[in-house]
């Protein structure tokens, strides 16, 4: 008996799936816990493996079809054996006789020719108690009119000819035509199209949402990576050692100088849920990722208790798994606060839309060597601009500009973090 592989339960609040890429065909063999699709959810893409070896029977589901959770997607087969037969019943032949004869004493009914009539006029007696009157009737035929268009007023409820006069002087209603869907223009040459995949379509609408729904503002500063840079490269090589390949990187100095904004000032760090405030209590820090489809926002979770080299690792972990396409359901959801690092693209200043329901996002960029006032005297310092996008309806002003102020202050002297002040 053919087992039935279904959609799984794609984690909380995902209720169904796109059937991004069949792994198998129709009739080959596979192994047991062999990917033999893969769906592609809001969030990640989910494999579906076989639940033992055999063959694969009828796919329900081709690619790019929408899918439920619980959904049958295709049939296994044990091995070695054959497709099984459909369950519908094959069509009689031409000229085959009945199953059964009728009852003795019982005509069968005349089997029709062609297409059985339908009376397309009312009954004789609505008819005649409706009749035009000569007169109205060739005017009706004439102008292409029917009885039923009007009511008649002349004897026994006939039409008469100033019935279908006061018909013809009233103004026709012309009802709205619904706007015709856009047609896709026509492709030039060189150009080709590629419908959107289910995650982008998503991250569209959610950053979408976040510009229609929150009362976005954007404040900047600058950080001197000075400090910051000799720590790290003092101590690079003997934090790799101690911590078993551990790289120190610059996230882990700006996630730990965040966790000490967010308890200073846990407004950027709560979310309106109605028409009141969630605070948090904890930090579970989103880190903005390109992966093979798109932005992803894995969170290292419990943030607030983590070392560096605890973030370093969470966070070179998640990075892996996002581009290569492996990230967990129970990864990306339950983000408190966000940081996006557009400097490993080059981006040398940006205005960062927040993940929602969060109510901040810290904009990470380039760092470049510009020329400072220092003590008076011109020096060349590694600068990087800092963007903070806040929720306005949450966060004041002078909430986030001290935030963002904060955060400069720690990444500027990381002994501050050190010794949490």
């Amino acid at each position: 008996m053919p087992t039935e592989i279904k959609v799984p339960t794609l984690g909380e609040s995902v209720t169904s799936a796109t059937v991004a890429r069949w792994l198998k065909k129709s009739g080959e063999a596979v192994a047991a816990d062999e990917p033999l699709v893969e769906l592609e959810t809001d969030k990640v893409t989910v494999e579906v493996n076989s639940p033992s070896a055999g063959v694969l029977g009828d796919i329900s589901v081709q690619e790019g079809g929408e899918v439920e959770v619980g959904a049958l997607l295709a049939l296994l087969n044990e091995a070695g054996t054959a497709k099984p037969a459909s369950s519908k019943p094959d069509a009689p032949a031409t000229g085959s006789k009945p199953a059964a004869n009728p009852p003795a004493g019982v005509n069968p009914p005349p089997t029709p020719s062609g297409p059985v009539s339908r009376p397309a006029t009312p009954p004789a007696e609505v008819a005649e108690a409706h009749a035009p009157m000569p007169s109205a009737a060739k005017m009706m035929e004439e102008r292409g009119l029917r009885s039923g268009q009007m009511d008649g007023t002349g004897k026994d409820g006939r039409i008469t000819k100033g019935d279908v006069l006061d018909f013809l002087a009233r103004p026709v209603a012309t009802p709205a035509a619904a706007p015709a869907p856009k047609a896709p223009r026509e492709l030039e040459e060189g150009e080709e199209r590629v419908k959107m995949t289910r995650l982008r379509r998503t991250i569209g609408m959610r950053l979408k949402e976040a510009q229609n729904n929150a009362a976005m503002l954007t404040t900047f500063n600058e950080v001197d990576m000075t400090a910051a840079m000799a720590l790290r490269s003092e101590y690079r090589d003997a934090f790799e050692k101690k911590h078993g390949g551990v790289r120190l990187g610059f996230m882990s100095f700006f996630v730990k100088a965040c966790v000490a904004g967010l308890k200073e000032f846990p407004a950027v760090n709560a979310e309106i849920d109605g028409d009141e405030i969630v605070y948090k209590h904890h930090v579970h820090m989103g880190i903005a990722v390109g992966g093979a489809n798109g932005l992803v926002v894995p969170v290292v979770r419990h943030a607030d208790s983590m070392s560096f080299a605890e973030i370093e690792k969470t966070v070179s972990g998640l990075g892996k798994r996002a581009r290569d396409g492996g990230l967990k359901l129970d990864e990306l959801t339950g983000g408190t606060f966000s940081i996006t690092n557009g400097g490993v693209y080059g981006s040398l200043m940006s205005t960062p839309i927040l993940n929602p329901p969060q109510s901040a996002i810290l904009g990470m960029h380039k760092i470049q060597d510009r020329p400072m006032a220092i003590g008076g005297k011109v020096e060349i310092r590694p600068m990087m601009y800092l963007a903070l996008s806040y929720d306005h309806r949450i966060v004041d002003g002078k909430e986030a500009v001290s935030f963002l102020v904060r955060v400069k202050e720690s990444v500027e002297d990381p002994r501050r973090m050190l010794l949490d002040i």
